[in-house]
């Protein structure tokens, strides 16, 4: 209708909503809630149960990042994360209250003044309580024994090369190098007891390395129990610091029970092939031959209190040393027999084990990242946790050294 035919106070109120709603802007502007300010806070995980794992993402594509998940592998689920920069190391403290970071940066990203650093976490928070500079360490692949505590943490031991081989000694309690160990040809550190260490020669020895309360060094060499350049010794085999005992495993299948200490003992060697009822594995003097082999990148994992050791093995030639394991092969390390196999359903480059009375088994797919996880005592698949990382390579599980 037209606007002479509006009565007045029709008219009055349409032009005061008019007036209103030109204006609405900056009334309505002002009216809008004032949202709360962002609050901060920090989550403290529970206690670590023996489910409570740490695995190492080396990030291989852009490997500044590596990273250290935390895992509660009952649910699945991914609890926290710490960063491993730069083929990082790591490790947890035998009371799972700390965890060490061995890890390297450059002031200006990939240039610059390096930074060999010892990062130390709190377990519960992840929050970083300590960041010591050290004076060098291997730049190399991760692997547990470049890095490692003794059977108390209360030192860390970790391994360099610059410009020879040598061990930094770290009191963990006053967060300072105490000394320089020096291994001419030698390299890694396999610790046993709280005050020495073992590494792997060239010659074929083992080197022991005795720590003295009042700083003296002392070093002896068992004698050559192995020829690297016919059947050498896979630096991830499986020792456990608090009483010596190691498995060092060899690339034709051969084991090593040793003893380490002051002066290691290295006992007769056994077969896991002929611990499966199969003919030993031949060196490498003939290296075709296609049979079962261990191999993987953490090829084998110790249940200490069973005498169980899970070994990943893949059928092929002596040179595939590096292939994943297409089984998992449990042994009885007292009678050196396989007392279980597992089929996998996807190849895996590591298998870990945790330390309790109903053990859990872990397992990876090294191309999507995928983290699986089996009953230990029966291979029975329980879970899978999708695209946990990029290079999933070691697991750590409370009480394992």
């Amino acid at each position: 209708m037209s606007l002479q035919k509006v009565p007045p106070s029709l008219l009055r109120a349409l032009l005061g909503s008019a007036a209103i709603l030109t204006m609405g802007g900056t009334a309505a502007k002002a009216a809008e809630p004032v949202l709360q300010t962002e609050q901060s806070d920090v989550i403290t995980l529970p206690p670590y149960s023996p489910h409570t794992i740490l695995v190492e993402d080396a990030v291989y594509t852009h490997n500044k990042d590596g990273r250290v998940y935390v895992v509660d592998a009952d649910s699945g689920k991914l609890l926290g994360m710490v960063q491993a920069a730069y083929n990082g190391n790591m490790a947890l403290t035998p009371d799972a209250k700390r965890i060490y970071v061995a890890e390297t940066t450059w002031e200006r990203g990939n240039r610059g003044a390096r930074n060999d650093l010892l990062a130390e976490y709190d377990a519960s928070t992840l929050k970083l309580t300590s960041d010591e500079k050290l004076p060098a360490r291997a730049l190399v692949t991760p692997k547990k024994n470049d890095f490692a505590l003794n059977a108390d943490g209360s030192r860390a031991y970790v391994y360099q090369m610059s410009p020879s081989n040598a061990v930094e000694v770290v009191d963990n309690t006053a967060h300072k190098v105490t000394q320089t160990v020096e291994i001419p040809g030698c390299a890694l550190v396999y610790p046993w007891g709280n005050s020495g260490f073992s590494s792997l020669c060239a010659d074929g020895t083992l080197a022991n390395v005795s720590l003295g309360a009042d700083g003296k060094v002392g070093m002896t060499h068992t004698a050559p129990f192995f020829e690297p350049d016919k059947d050498g010794i896979f630096e991830q085999s499986p020792t456990v610091a608090a009483d010596g005992t190691a498995y060092f495993i060899s690339y034709s299948g051969m084991v090593y029970p040793t003893k380490m200490g002051e002066n290691s003992t290295v006992e007769k060697p056994w077969s896991l092939q002929e611990g499966a009822g199969l003919k030993a594995a031949p060196d490498s003097s003939k290296p075709f031959e296609v049979t079962w082999r261990p191999g993987g990148w953490q090829i084998a994992a110790l249940h200490k209190a069973s005498h169980q050791m899970y070994v990943l093995m893949h059928k092929g030639t002596f040179w595939t040393h590096k292939d994943n394991g297409t089984e998992v092969w449990v042994y009885d390390t007292q009678t050196h027999k396989r007392i279980r196999r597992y089929p996998l359903k996807v190849a895996s480059n590591l298998v870990g084990v945790t330390q309790d009375e109903h053990p859990l088994m872990f397992t990876a797919n090294e191309d999507n990242g995928d983290f699986f996880v089996s009953d230990a005592l029966t291979g029975k698949p329980l879970r899978t946790m999708k695209a946990l990382g990029t290079s999933l390579i070691f697991t750590v599980a409370p009480g394992e050294g």
